[in-house]
């Protein structure tokens, strides 16, 4: 293995993987789940700069002295909503799994920064779908910070018990994923007794 397996495992890392592309030798899956609020961001943005502009020639004319002064802060949010939809638009995740140099590639990037994880068939023992527990990371509506939920979660088991997390979300869609994972690499999915009802 060479990479760091813990920077696939944040919550946002996953969530909704589709098939790219599969022939006899590679399977690609992609993930781009960031588009609506990359387009909400993008949209609001827009919207803001029909106001933006004028406010900023109002304070290129008269300064922050005159009627406009007080609305500086728009120009500064349509920024960082602009901002904040690019750098959404740029993330970008994918899976490739390739039969022949036997290996699969975990890659993960954005303008900030980039996330490779390579792992050889022979280090997979099997995979397995079940729950994770899950850490909200923040506070929401008077809940505990530490507060913690069940996501069902596919896994590469590895050598030496232990695992990676290749997706999180539905159990059907992960099932159906696992099945087309455990084909490829001629592995044997395990679904935890509670996810089989």
């Amino acid at each position: 293995m060479k990479g760091n397996p813990s920077e696939f495992e944040a919550i946002g890392s996953r969530l909704g993987f589709r098939v790219e592309r599969q022939d006899e030798h590679r399977l690609s899956l992609k993930w781009q789940g960031t588009r609506f609020p990359a387009l909400l961001c993008l949209g609001i943005a827009v919207a803001l700069l029909f106001l933006s502009v004028p406010i900023l020639q109002a304070l290129r004319l008269r300064g922050f002295e005159g009627p406009a002064g007080a609305l500086w802060y728009f120009p500064i949010m349509n920024f960082v909503l602009l901002g904040i939809s690019f750098f959404l638009f740029s993330l970008k995740r994918t899976i490739l799994v390739d039969r022949r140099s036997k290996q699969l590639i975990f890659y993960k990037r954005s303008f900030l920064r980039r996330a490779l994880l390579t792992v050889n068939f022979d280090e997979v023992t099997g995979l397995w779908l079940g729950m994770d527990q899950v850490y909200s990371g923040f506070a929401v509506a008077g809940s505990s910070a530490n507060e913690s939920f069940p996501v069902p979660s596919l896994r590469l088991s590895l050598r030496k018990e232990a695992t990676l997390l290749v997706d999180r979300g539905g159990v059907k869609r992960l099932q159906e994923l696992g099945e087309r994972l455990s084909r490829f690499l001629g592995k044997n999915l395990e679904i935890e007794n509670s996810l089989n009802r």
